[in-house]
């Protein structure tokens, strides 16, 4: 089933630089964030989510985000995303001259009075006001539908409460959405169903997945995906990041794992896989800390290696008998 009616390609959307950075235990220096940017922005990817607008107080990883937004180098190929958790980082992301904003929202009441300290009605009247704060500006609105397929607060969630609120989101403007396993909790055949909804519900509605891999499930997840009409992916380089808010929840699925994983199998993602290894092994240095992308360690499923010369040797001996 999950093999089937695959796309040609697949657009993969980069998020490590906000989803990843924000909850290290380092400070990621502000050279360090564009220059690392500014090489993925060469890389083939479809979207980069840059930073985000919140306040330094609780964020303070991201407590460089305009001055990143002002200084990278971007290409007009590259979509450049901002989360925006209120009006204020609405402002703020209008001034950067972000590309997109992206506005998170969890479909779980309870994750979202953990995660955003409100409940769910006051992040719509939140979103409605930003909505109109961006109209005429030319700024895309993407919103994210956090914990779309489990809570670890309330379980497993209803297909019918995520078709619920993407009805509100389209209802105050955002012009497309974002299926998020916040937890991680999410199986591939509930993905494959979730997705397959959404597709024939909204047929021309632009819809990314944001899967995490906090059950080693995210690779297989990506592909229930794909099979049932989406087309777009977010990625974490190294596969860091993951929600501070929810009990157990690791990192995102490996962006460098993901591109092997779709370009072995004949999809398209336009993405240089092999400059994309080439930061992903570099990050450890920047982070302090192993990472948990696969590719990087193990190499390409196509690379060879040379035998020792024992072995050689022993295979000379061979061919003469």
């Amino acid at each position: 089933m999950f093999m089937q009616n695959l796309p040609d390609t697949v657009l993969i959307n980069e998020v490590s630089t906000r989803d990843g950075f924000q909850s290290e235990a380092v400070f990621v220096p502000t050279e360090k964030k564009i220059e690392i940017i500014d090489r993925l922005s060469l890389l083939g990817l479809n979207k980069i989510e840059v930073t985000s607008f919140v306040s330094p107080k609780a964020i303070p990883n991201l407590r460089d985000a305009e001055e990143v937004m002002h200084r990278i180098t971007r290409n007009p190929k590259v979509t450049y995303v901002t989360l925006v958790p209120n009006e204020k980082g609405a402002e703020r992301a209008l001034a950067t001259k972000a590309d997109e904003v992206n506005l998170v929202m969890s479909v779980s009441e309870s994750h979202n009075l953990s995660n955003m300290r409100m409940t769910c009605d006051q992040s719509l009247a939140q979103f409605s006001r930003i909505c109109r704060l961006m109209e005429g500006s030319g700024v895309r609105i993407n919103a994210s539908l956090a914990t779309s397929f489990g809570c670890p607060f309330e379980g497993i969630i209803a297909p019918e409460r995520v078709l619920q609120v993407v009805d509100q989101y389209l209802d105050i403007g955002i012009q497309s959405i974002s299926i998020a396993d916040t937890t991680g909790m999410a199986s591939p055949r509930q993905v494959h169903e979730l997705c397959s909804l959404v597709r024939n519900a909204y047929p021309t509605l632009e819809v990314t997945l944001h899967l995490h891999n906090t059950r080693g499930m995210g690779l297989a997840n990506a592909l229930a995906g794909l099979s049932s009409g989406i087309n777009q992916l977010d990625a974490s380089l190294g596969g860091i990041g993951g929600c501070p808010y929810a009990p157990g929840a690791t990192g995102n699925v490996c962006t460098e794992d993901l591109v092997h994983m779709l370009e072995s199998i004949g999809l398209h993602t336009r993405v240089d896989l092999i400059n994309l290894l080439e930061l992903s092994r570099e990050l450890p240095a920047v982070l302090e800390h192993e990472t948990s992308g696969q590719v990087a360690k193990a190499g390409l499923r196509t690379e060879t290696r040379p035998l020792s010369q024992g072995v050689i040797d022993l295979k000379a001996r061979n061919e003469k008998h």
